[in-house]
This record gives C-alpha cells, structure tokens and sequence, in this order.
C-alpha cells in the first residue's frame, strides 16, 4: 500500500499541481456544526439519497421543492407518524416520486431520528461518531435505519457534511490497486481493511476521511 503522499503526487500530478488539486478538496463540518443541524435537515438528506438510488438524479434534485413541501418540511414528529391518509394521498401526489416502499422508508427513517433523540440526539450520534470506526456507523445505518444500506447512507452522510468516506468505483479502484481490497468491499472482513486503510492515510496526513476519499477517486 502506497503513503499518502505518494497517492497525492499521484492525484496532483493529474489534476493541475498541487495548488490546484487542494483547491478541489473539501473538508467537512465540524462535530459543532453537525450537532447543530435540526433532525428535519437530517432526514431531508437522508430522504434524497434514498429516493436518488436506481433513479436519475436529476429528477430527483427537480422535483426537491416538490418533496419538502410534500412531507411538511420533513417534520421528523409528523413524517414518522404518519398515518394511513397521509400515505396514501403521497402515493397519488404528483409533486413525489410516488414510490411506495421509498415512501415508508423516510417514515421509518423519522421514526429512527426520533429514537436518536434519547441518545444525544442526530447531529451527536452521527455527527459525532469517530471518524476512525466510520465503518460500524454505516453499519448501524444499515441496521437501525431503512434502506440505508451500502451507498445511500455513503453519501447521506458526505451531502449532511460529516466525515466520510465513499466507496464509488474510483475509490474502490484505487483501494485495490493498493492491494487493500481484491473487489468492491461488500464484507465486513472487506469493511475492516478498508477502515484501516483510511485510518493509515489519516495518521499519515492529518487530513480527514472526506478529503482521503477524494484523493483516492482523482488519482485514478
């Protein structure tokens, strides 16, 4: 497995020298601003990286207005009990993507903000989480929310601002041409060796997962 340094020149080297790749890294939130987002924003996220897996972005990001409004402003109280009127009058509004079983997850996904809240809260719980053993956050996503397994909660997470990771086919790509991983990391054995990969490359750079992962995509 290349340093990080070395990975870096690599990146650089491809993206305009080293003054013009830094410019396309960004860092994430602080653990203050991530406590500070309400739970609304929370599931806003959230809900827009599940309805975005299997469709067109795009469609998803024209009809957002549509989504806010359409779920109250994604009131975690009112989203997560929602009862059988309100489903079913989403499932014939236009405004959606009227989606039924994605539709239950952002109420199944409120209902797992709410419990969040007796546990410090969503911006604690997930904003805080160590950056060291993000992998057992996006398990506990996976396991605790709805439909937040492999990429979904990936990139909630990167969208929400916090310290993370994406496994896209570039990272995954360089990850195994550093001899980290041998296919796309779909195990938990796989998962371990990529967390201690990035936990290398940060003890080595001082930077974050976030700014680690983008080097990996642009080195390729």
């Amino acid at each position: 497995m290349r340093s990080f340094d070395e990975i870096f020149d690599i990146a650089a080297s491809r993206h305009g020298g080293v003054e013009a790749f830094e410019a396309q890294l960004t860092k994430p939130k602080s653990h203050e601003e991530l406590a500070a987002m309400p739970d609304d924003r929370w599931l806003s996220i959230i809900t827009k990286c599940v309805f975005q897996a299997g469709f067109n972005w795009k469609v998803i990001e024209n009809k957002w207005d549509g989504f806010e409004a359409a779920f109250d402003g994604f009131d975690v109280g009112r989203c997560a009990f929602m009862d059988d009127e309100k489903f079913d009058s989403l499932l014939q509004d236009t405004r959606i993507v009227r989606n039924g079983t994605k539709i239950a997850a952002m109420r199944d996904n409120a209902a797992f903000l709410l419990e969040l809240r007796d546990e410090g809260g969503a911006g604690q719980v997930l904003g805080g989480w160590p950056s060291d053993d993000y992998v057992n956050l996006l398990a506990m996503l996976a396991k605790r929310g709805s439909r937040l397994g492999g990429a979904s909660a990936q990139y909630a997470m990167r969208f929400a601002g916090r310290d993370s990771f994406i496994l896209s086919r570039d990272v995954t790509a360089r990850l195994i041409a550093e001899g980290v991983i041998d296919k796309p990391a779909t195990s938990k054995k796989a998962m371990a060796a990529v967390q201690r990969a990035f936990n290398s490359w940060m003890d080595q750079s001082g930077r974050s997962l976030t700014e680690i992962s983008r080097v990996l995509a642009m080195s390729l």
